[in-house]
């Protein structure tokens, strides 16, 4: 029985090839947006699926060759543009993605055992290309793995500059169908066009935008959180909220305020690794989350639309107020933080980017990302559903990720790595509510009917 965290090696019985797409496609430069290529997208989101049962590699190749037919700028490569080499685009010229196969002797099962924390040992399980830049590495990389048990595990690394998670997902869902079901039509058609998010000329900074900061250099007495983390060893925690704990969660806020189960736990969330790092009380401490855009704007971005159509809202305070006060603090602010991001607004942070100066704050920052509600764990490539889904690795950045085969559709598994010396502070902070639940159940609390419409 295999027992450590670490996992095996991978053996590659072939090298990776190069798929691209199995028709003709048109031969362009795509432009991207100035969301689309901001610094802080400069990597790819690396996804990990577990299946109990295997698909045909041959399949696998055949069908994402023809996927690749409609998602082509994915079997493309990034490029500098002429004009301002801060700049990029996609050189849509077919060259392809990258398909690696391997076998691991691991079971499905044992990996289940693991899966709770990611560790650097997942990396084994996609193909890392090796170029001298970030604009060298193809957009689509893939790795199978086919598993002892006759299971597999599909990683993919998919390149952030051109799809967001819901991009992802919309990718990834048509790979599966014309697997599984080739003689069906796509249920969405991709729509490539990023024009809809071109800055106005000259571009007009309405608002102040608390996520992004300059460049310019800094002075020593600057927190800089993000270097204090990465300079200490990380580990992955990993906590699990179920419909019953947000719900609690909810209760702190209602009945002088309603919110949703992301702004509940995201407020939780982000007070509690604030107590745990244990900051200067006076410290303006900033909450980055992905707010999904696509209905926001007027017009609205065409359905298909796979590129970066979302933007990070911010909240912020100082660290004394948010660890001071309830929950209600940090969700009230959240609140504030969604409710600016109209057509007006989002304009005005597409156009404040056109100065390559401005960059995201990440310093005093945690980053939280929505896996949970973009259909990411219902993938199927004619085998069944996954046994499990998630990131490739783990990173200071938070994930909120569902939690897969649960009976329980609206749990929520809270991923973030944190300093060795915190993460049990951390998870401590992050279940010491648990407790006031239990005793609050043990006094005689009485659910309501009333109490369905926190959920």
């Amino acid at each position: 029985m295999f027992k450590s965290p670490e996992l095996p090696d991978c053996c590659y019985p072939n090298q990776p090839i190069l798929i691209g797409p199995s028709g003709p496609t048109p031969e362009h430069s795509l432009y991207l947006s100035n969301l689309d290529d901001q610094k802080f997208l400069r990597f790819s989101i690396k996804y990990l699926y577990l299946f109990k049962k295997s698909v045909s590699l041959d399949c696998l190749k055949y069908s994402l060759s023809k996927v690749l037919v409609d998602y082509y700028p994915l079997a493309g490569r990034l490029r500098p543009s002429a004009d301002d080499d801060q700049k990029l685009k996609v050189d849509c010229n077919g060259e392809g993605a990258v398909f690696a196969e391997a076998f691991m002797d691991i079971t499905a099962e044992e990996f289940i055992d693991l899966s709770k924390k990611p560790n650097r040992s997942w990396r084994k399980l996609l193909y890392r290309v090796e170029t001298l830049s970030f604009l060298d590495v193809p957009p689509l990389v893939v790795q199978v793995t086919n598993l002892r048990c006759g299971g597999m595990i599909l990683c993919t690394a998919i390149n952030h500059c051109l799809c967001d998670g819901i991009g992802t997902s919309q990718f990834l869902h048509a790979w599966a169908q014309i697997t599984s079901k080739p003689n069906l039509d796509p249920a969405i058609s991709p729509f490539h066009n990023r024009h809809v998010l071109k800055p106005r000329n000259p571009p007009q900074t309405n608002f102040s935008h608390p996520g992004y900061t300059r460049t310019n250099p800094r002075d020593n007495t600057h927190m800089d959180i993000v270097k204090l983390l990465q300079s200490q060893p990380l580990v992955p925690t990993s906590l699990i909220f179920t419909t019953s704990h947000i719900l609690h969660l909810k209760r702190q806020c209602v009945p002088s305020l309603k919110c949703t189960t992301f702004e509940a736990l995201a407020s939780h969330t982000w007070r509690s690794w604030v107590r745990s790092l244990d900051l200067s009380p006076s410290l303006n401490v900033k909450l980055l989350f992905s707010v999904n855009i696509r209905k926001r704007l007027n017009p609205e971005i065409p359905q298909g639309f796979y590129g970066n159509g979302f933007v990070l809202g911010c909240a912020q305070t100082n660290a004394k107020d948010l660890v001071g006060a309830n929950l209600h603090h940090g969700v009230r602010l959240v609140q504030q933080a969604k409710s600016v991001l109209n057509d007006d607004y989002i304009r005005s942070m597409v156009d404040l980017l056109e100065d390559k100066t401005v960059k995201t704050d990440l310093s005093t920052s945690l980053v939280i990302s929505q896996w949970s509600k973009l259909g990411l764990e219902d993938l199927d490539f004619g085998e069944g559903q996954p046994l499990h889904m998630g990131p490739v690795t783990s990173d200071i950045y938070c994930l909120f990720l569902p939690v897969v085969g649960d009976a329980d559709a609206d749990a929520v598994r809270v991923l973030v790595s944190m300093p060795e010396a915190v993460a049990e502070k951390f998870e401590y902070y992050m279940k010491e509510f648990l407790d006031k639940e239990d005793n609050a159940d043990a006094n005689g609390y009485q659910y309501h009917e009333e109490d369905k419409g926190l959920i």
